[in-house]
Protein backbone atom coordinates (compact mmCIF):
# COMPACT_ATOMS: atom_id res chain seq x y z
CA UNK A 1 0.00 0.00 0.00
CA UNK A 2 1.65 3.42 -1.22
CA UNK A 3 2.06 5.91 1.31
CA UNK A 4 -0.51 8.79 1.82
CA UNK A 5 1.24 11.89 0.41
CA UNK A 6 -2.43 14.15 0.62
CA UNK A 7 -3.16 15.98 3.50
CA UNK A 8 -6.02 13.51 4.80
CA UNK A 9 -9.33 14.69 4.59
CA UNK A 10 -12.48 12.66 4.76
CA UNK A 11 -12.09 11.22 0.49
CA UNK A 12 -8.37 10.98 1.54
CA UNK A 13 -7.74 8.40 4.25
CA UNK A 14 -4.33 7.67 6.36
CA UNK A 15 -3.84 4.50 8.38
CA UNK A 16 -1.37 4.80 11.64
CA UNK A 17 1.28 3.17 8.88
CA UNK A 18 1.12 6.43 7.36
CA UNK A 19 -0.38 4.82 4.39
CA UNK A 20 -3.36 5.64 2.11
CA UNK A 21 -6.60 4.14 0.97
CA UNK A 22 -8.12 2.94 4.70
CA UNK A 23 -7.70 4.28 7.95
CA UNK A 24 -8.49 7.30 9.28
CA UNK A 25 -10.42 10.28 7.54
CA UNK A 26 -9.33 13.32 7.71
CA UNK A 27 -11.79 16.10 8.85
CA UNK A 28 -13.43 18.50 6.14
CA UNK A 29 -12.71 22.10 6.15
CA UNK A 30 -14.84 24.80 7.52
CA UNK A 31 -13.33 27.32 4.66
CA UNK A 32 -10.70 27.45 1.91
CA UNK A 33 -8.95 30.47 0.34
CA UNK A 34 -7.11 29.72 -2.65
CA UNK A 35 -5.19 32.70 -4.77
CA UNK A 36 -3.24 33.50 -7.57
CA UNK A 37 -0.13 35.20 -7.74
CA UNK A 38 2.22 36.48 -10.96
CA UNK A 39 3.94 38.96 -9.93
CA UNK A 40 3.86 41.81 -12.64
CA UNK A 41 6.57 44.46 -13.60
CA UNK A 42 5.53 47.70 -14.47
CA UNK A 43 7.61 50.34 -16.19
CA UNK A 44 6.11 54.11 -17.32
CA UNK A 45 7.75 55.41 -20.57
CA UNK A 46 8.36 59.47 -20.61
CA UNK A 47 5.52 60.05 -22.74
CA UNK A 48 3.20 58.02 -20.12
CA UNK A 49 2.70 54.63 -21.93
CA UNK A 50 3.06 51.93 -19.63
CA UNK A 51 4.88 48.48 -20.34
CA UNK A 52 4.29 45.64 -18.28
CA UNK A 53 5.31 41.98 -18.02
CA UNK A 54 5.02 38.97 -15.88
CA UNK A 55 8.26 38.85 -13.66
CA UNK A 56 8.41 35.53 -12.07
CA UNK A 57 6.65 32.60 -11.72
CA UNK A 58 3.03 31.37 -10.73
CA UNK A 59 1.77 30.34 -7.86
CA UNK A 60 -1.52 29.17 -5.75
CA UNK A 61 -1.93 30.36 -2.24
CA UNK A 62 -4.29 28.31 -0.01
CA UNK A 63 -5.20 29.08 3.30
CA UNK A 64 -7.46 26.65 5.21
CA UNK A 65 -9.56 26.41 8.25
CA UNK A 66 -11.16 23.37 10.30
CA UNK A 67 -14.15 23.38 12.58
CA UNK A 68 -13.10 22.76 15.94
CA UNK A 69 -12.07 19.23 16.13
CA UNK A 70 -11.96 16.60 18.18
CA UNK A 71 -8.59 14.23 18.86
CA UNK A 72 -9.78 11.68 16.77
CA UNK A 73 -10.17 14.22 13.99
CA UNK A 74 -7.24 16.20 14.75
CA UNK A 75 -4.42 13.78 15.12
CA UNK A 76 -4.08 12.20 11.51
CA UNK A 77 -3.61 16.11 10.27
CA UNK A 78 -1.50 17.05 12.91
CA UNK A 79 0.91 14.11 12.36
CA UNK A 80 0.97 13.97 8.67
CA UNK A 81 2.27 17.72 8.48
CA UNK A 82 4.78 16.97 11.30
CA UNK A 83 6.21 14.04 9.05
CA UNK A 84 6.46 16.85 6.59
CA UNK A 85 9.24 18.70 8.73
CA UNK A 86 7.37 22.40 8.48
CA UNK A 87 8.15 23.62 4.66
CA UNK A 88 10.65 20.68 4.01
CA UNK A 89 8.48 18.20 2.52
CA UNK A 90 5.87 18.94 -0.18
CA UNK A 91 2.64 17.52 -0.24
CA UNK A 92 -0.58 17.61 -1.90
CA UNK A 93 -3.69 19.03 -1.05
CA UNK A 94 -7.26 18.22 -2.77
CA UNK A 95 -9.73 21.34 -2.44
CA UNK A 96 -13.22 20.00 -2.21
CA UNK A 97 -14.70 22.82 -4.67
CA UNK A 98 -12.57 21.68 -7.37
CA UNK A 99 -13.35 17.54 -7.14
CA UNK A 100 -15.84 15.57 -9.52
CA UNK A 101 -15.96 18.35 -12.06
CA UNK A 102 -17.24 15.72 -14.56
CA UNK A 103 -14.68 15.60 -17.57
CA UNK A 104 -12.91 12.09 -18.25
CA UNK A 105 -10.48 10.92 -21.23
CA UNK A 106 -9.37 14.85 -22.03
CA UNK A 107 -6.34 14.33 -23.90
CA UNK A 108 -4.28 17.33 -25.75
CA UNK A 109 -3.98 16.79 -29.72
CA UNK A 110 -0.74 18.48 -29.83
CA UNK A 111 2.68 19.29 -28.46
CA UNK A 112 2.59 22.59 -26.65
CA UNK A 113 6.01 24.33 -25.90
CA UNK A 114 6.28 25.67 -22.11
CA UNK A 115 4.46 29.21 -21.79
CA UNK A 116 1.54 28.72 -24.27
CA UNK A 117 -1.70 29.85 -22.78
CA UNK A 118 -3.90 28.24 -25.40
CA UNK A 119 -4.14 24.38 -25.54
CA UNK A 120 -6.25 22.03 -27.65
CA UNK A 121 -8.09 18.75 -27.05
CA UNK A 122 -8.63 15.87 -28.79
CA UNK A 123 -12.86 16.19 -29.59
CA UNK A 124 -13.37 12.59 -28.07
CA UNK A 125 -14.08 11.72 -24.27
CA UNK A 126 -17.01 12.46 -22.02
CA UNK A 127 -17.86 15.58 -19.60
CA UNK A 128 -18.35 19.31 -20.56
CA UNK A 129 -14.88 21.94 -20.05
CA UNK A 130 -16.11 24.92 -18.30
CA UNK A 131 -14.41 28.10 -16.98
CA UNK A 132 -12.95 28.00 -13.39
CA UNK A 133 -12.05 23.95 -13.64
CA UNK A 134 -8.69 23.29 -11.84
CA UNK A 135 -7.14 20.85 -13.53
CA UNK A 136 -3.40 18.22 -13.66
CA UNK A 137 -1.65 17.22 -16.63
CA UNK A 138 -0.97 13.86 -16.80
CA UNK A 139 1.53 13.29 -19.21
CA UNK A 140 3.68 10.48 -19.69
CA UNK A 141 6.58 11.52 -20.97
CA UNK A 142 6.94 14.09 -18.07
CA UNK A 143 6.21 12.54 -14.58
CA UNK A 144 7.19 15.99 -12.89
CA UNK A 145 4.80 18.24 -14.37
CA UNK A 146 3.27 19.10 -11.24
CA UNK A 147 1.62 22.91 -11.67
CA UNK A 148 -1.82 22.88 -11.09
CA UNK A 149 -3.83 25.48 -13.63
CA UNK A 150 -7.04 26.66 -14.13
CA UNK A 151 -9.57 27.24 -17.39
CA UNK A 152 -10.45 30.24 -17.71
CA UNK A 153 -12.29 30.65 -21.62
CA UNK A 154 -13.55 27.45 -23.49
CA UNK A 155 -14.04 27.49 -27.52
CA UNK A 156 -15.20 23.90 -28.97
CA UNK A 157 -11.80 22.08 -27.79
CA UNK A 158 -9.65 24.92 -27.19
CA UNK A 159 -9.24 26.13 -23.84
CA UNK A 160 -7.41 28.91 -22.40
CA UNK A 161 -5.57 28.39 -19.30
CA UNK A 162 -3.87 30.45 -16.28
CA UNK A 163 -0.84 30.52 -16.00
CA UNK A 164 0.87 29.55 -19.34
CA UNK A 165 2.34 26.34 -19.47
CA UNK A 166 5.27 25.57 -16.72
CA UNK A 167 6.53 22.93 -19.22
CA UNK A 168 6.27 21.76 -22.72
CA UNK A 169 3.22 18.95 -23.25
CA UNK A 170 3.59 16.15 -25.52
CA UNK A 171 0.56 14.65 -27.40
CA UNK A 172 -2.05 12.37 -25.89
CA UNK A 173 -1.40 14.00 -22.19
CA UNK A 174 -4.62 13.67 -20.11
CA UNK A 175 -6.11 16.81 -18.27
CA UNK A 176 -7.50 15.23 -14.42
CA UNK A 177 -10.71 17.37 -13.86
CA UNK A 178 -11.89 14.56 -11.26
CA UNK A 179 -9.16 14.65 -8.88
CA UNK A 180 -7.09 17.08 -9.35
CA UNK A 181 -4.77 17.72 -6.06
CA UNK A 182 -1.99 20.98 -5.93
CA UNK A 183 1.27 20.50 -4.56
CA UNK A 184 2.23 22.53 -1.81
CA UNK A 185 4.25 22.93 1.62
CA UNK A 186 3.59 25.23 4.39
CA UNK A 187 4.65 28.57 4.58
CA UNK A 188 5.84 28.06 8.28
CA UNK A 189 8.02 25.73 10.12
CA UNK A 190 6.42 26.01 13.35
CA UNK A 191 2.86 24.12 13.49
CA UNK A 192 0.62 25.29 16.48
CA UNK A 193 -2.94 24.52 17.37
CA UNK A 194 -4.99 25.54 20.69
CA UNK A 195 -6.89 22.97 23.20
CA UNK A 196 -10.27 24.83 24.29
CA UNK A 197 -12.60 23.52 27.70
CA UNK A 198 -14.07 21.17 25.90
CA UNK A 199 -10.87 19.43 24.89
CA UNK A 200 -11.59 20.67 21.13
CA UNK A 201 -8.90 21.78 18.86
CA UNK A 202 -8.76 24.66 16.73
CA UNK A 203 -6.18 24.69 13.78
CA UNK A 204 -5.74 26.23 10.73
CA UNK A 205 -3.09 26.25 7.59
CA UNK A 206 -1.31 28.52 5.42
CA UNK A 207 0.05 26.67 2.23
CA UNK A 208 1.71 27.69 -1.02
CA UNK A 209 1.76 25.99 -4.18
CA UNK A 210 5.13 23.94 -4.65
CA UNK A 211 5.39 22.34 -7.74
CA UNK A 212 8.42 21.11 -9.77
Amino acid sequence: MAIQNILPDPHNQITDAGQSGSGNKGPGFKSVSIKSKQPIMTDRTNSGRVIARVHAYHQWLIDISYNPLTKAEFDPIYNFLLHKQGSLKPFFVSLPQYRDQGPANKTISTTVVAGVQAITLNSSGSGTIKPGMLFRINDPQDSNHEKAYMVTRVSGTSLTITPGLARGVTTGAALDFATPTIKVRQTSDSRDYSLNTNNLYSFSLKLEEASS
